[in-house]
């Protein structure tokens, strides 16, 4: 099951898709005296420039966002400054999450300064929104603003509402719908991947690569990390849409990680020319990329597979590997203490950094105390990695999550045999006999989409918005009540890092205004899940999620400081709960 060396490049699909735009500029360039509105996904210097085009022909031309029109509308339509109250009466569709459309105005609430935001669900399934502006001095106007979306069913039988293009012409209020380049190109690249004929032996390929061009900016926001980037959310569309074509292929269920199909990479990138894609089948790759080594105290950005390496090897103690499918090696070391054994773990999703620098620093702590008794796995995902440096180099702010799992394609955490890179835990928790496991993970640091699947992300509706430095304890039935002293234990020193409360509370408070609930217990300030789960080895498997995804600079150094927070935390509390003699055996 091994990669074969020199695969082939096959070509599956390659096309180009005229520009919307120049399409509507061509289209009614000779219809002087017009009025015209349409929505694409293009972004907004790219609209006002055709907007002038045809100006300059006589007809009068309005494009709007598909995407976050809501958002697009304050953006770009409103005056900001004075506003006192706003309140969105949003859409609601029967096949829509209820607050799908309320979801879609994020994060409006952060760009109003100090202007109240209330939100209302409507009454009637119509997809507009019910806009009240107050202004500082009492004033008030209403507006309505159009969600252009269709209804349709997916590859996999779903029923979805997307946003979609949209055409009104001469005061047609109705319009109707039209397929921009955008929703071509993805329709295309499903479409050719499906009616491709992939064998019945999985990995399929071993890197399935879709190269796509976007003439669409990024366009950052005054918000954390937010932005608007069509770009980013193309990569993220098509990295999942193409995760359940071959778990249908397969005949597993949509979102099962232990599908193998091997490394599925969207590369989407800026290029001022007609949107354009080619896919293809690769060879792995199996280079590895490197960087000066940092300071691992005030590393700035994800540091290199070559100093993780070297930083493993300045922790000491006992060394042991596993391999990756690529061949690449997953190394740990274990030492030896007459503490309680803790196993540490990073890396299972390699786009999620800050838990490898911080379990590292948390290691080099440990490892300077006598008595220490603990496992240090700080990369469990090499192949993701470099993926995820190649990926980045070219769009260092976007998410990437096609580096999430394996060059298999699946979730190391969910691999059955042969175990490669999973190996590493058996033996951690073989040497160790740890009955903690701390594995250190992130998420998004900004809003996640799937803009032509229904928005939301399918399966990971709970990860869509950041919501601060938060954790989940997982725990086999008898151990409840040391799971909950623990995360009590936890929580209560995290809150005492400098800054963490107001980060979470800001982030929280922004989820929670344009998501309309919570779905977390708030213990201590931080907020947790708690669950009981019997199906991993440790009886206490205590997870940290912080919204790394994509951060750099300072807010990288605060994320792989609270990481370390929380290992030393945890560790501590360990050792100090009383146990039954049972539990500890």
């Amino acid at each position: 099951m091994h990669p074969t060396a020199g695969t082939s490049v096959q070509l599956i699909y390659e096309g180009v898709f005229v520009r919307t735009l120049d399409h509507l500029v061509q289209r009614f360039a000779g219809a002087r005296g017009s009025n015209l509105e349409a929505w694409t996904f293009d972004d907004e210097r790219s609209r006002r420039a055709a907007e002038a085009k045809l100006a300059a022909y006589g007809v009068r031309a309005r494009f709007r966002s598909a995407y976050k029109p809501l958002l697009h509308f304050f953006l770009e339509e409103v005056h900001l400054s004075g506003l006192a109250a706003v309140h969105v009466i949003y859409p609601v569709h029967a096949a829509a999450p209820e607050n799908r459309f309320r979801l879609e105005t994020y994060p409006l609430a952060a760009l109003l300064g100090g202007a109240k935001l209330t939100f209302e669900a409507a009454t009637k399934q119509n997809l507009v929104y019910e806009v009240k502006l107050t202004r500082g001095d009492g004033q008030t106007s209403s507006h309505s603003v159009f969600a252009p979306n269709r209804v349709h069913a997916d590859f996999a039988g779903e029923t979805l509402v997307s946003p979609t293009g949209w055409l009104r012409i001469d005061g047609d209020l109705r319009g109707k719908r039209f397929e921009t380049d955008y929703e071509a190109l993805f329709a295309a690249v499903i479409d050719a991947v499906t009616s491709h004929g992939w064998g019945d032996r999985e990995p399929y390929f071993e890197e399935l690569n879709i190269a796509v061009t976007l003439p669409i900016e990024d366009r950052r926001l005054p918000v954390g990390e937010e932005a608007i980037s069509p770009r980013e959310a193309m990569h993220e569309d098509l990295y999942f849409s193409l995760l359940e074509v071959f778990q249908k292929r397969s005949g597993r269920a949509s979102g099962d990680r232990g599908l193998r199909p091997g490394q599925i990479v969207p590369e989407v990138h800026y290029a001022e020319a007609d949107p354009a894609v080619r896919i293809e089948t690769r060879p792995l790759a199996r280079s590895e990329m490197d960087a000066a080594s940092v300071p691992l105290d005030s590393a700035a950005s994800p540091i290199s597979a070559g100093q993780v390496r070297a930083e493993l090897a300045g922790i000491g103690g006992e060394a042991f590997a596993s391999r990756a499918w690529s061949g690449r090696a997953v190394e740990a070391c274990y030492r030896r203490g007459a503490d309680r054994a803790v196993m540490i773990s990073a890396g299972q999703h390699a786009n999620e950094t800050t838990g490898i620098v911080g379990s590292l620093r948390a290691a080099r702590v440990l490892a300077g105390r006598a008595g220490a008794h603990f496992v240090i796995s700080p990369l469990e995902n090499p192949d993701g990695y470099q993926l995820h440096w190649r990926l980045s180099a070219a769009n260092p702010r976007h998410m990437h999550h096609a580096a999430r799992y394996t060059a298999l394609g699946d979730d190391l955490e969910y691999r059955s045999e042969p175990l490669f890179e999973k190996a590493i835990r058996h033996e951690g928790e073989r040497l160790s006999k740890a009955k903690l496991h701390l594995n250190l993970h992130g998420y998004p640091s900004h809003e996640w989409t799937r803009p032509l699947s229904g928005y939301v992300p399918r399966q990971f509706e709970m990860w869509t918005l950041p919501k601060g430095f938060f954790l989940i304890m997982r725990h086999h039935a008898p151990w409840a009540q040391v799971a909950e002293r623990l995360v009590d234990r936890v929580t209560a020193r995290l809150a005492r890092l400098p800054g963490l409360l107001a980060f979470n509370g800001s982030q929280i408070s922004l989820s929670n205004t344009h998501s309309g609930s919570s779905h977390f217990r708030i213990i201590n300030g931080i907020p947790c899940v708690v669950t009981t789960d019997d199906r991993h080895q440790a009886p206490l498997t205590f997870i940290s999620e912080y919204p790394d995804e994509t951060i750099h600079g300072p807010a990288f150094i605060a994320g792989h400081a609270a990481q370390m927070e929380f290992v030393l935390a945890a560790y501590e509390a360990y050792q100090e709960l009383d146990l039954k003699p049972a539990m500890i055996a």
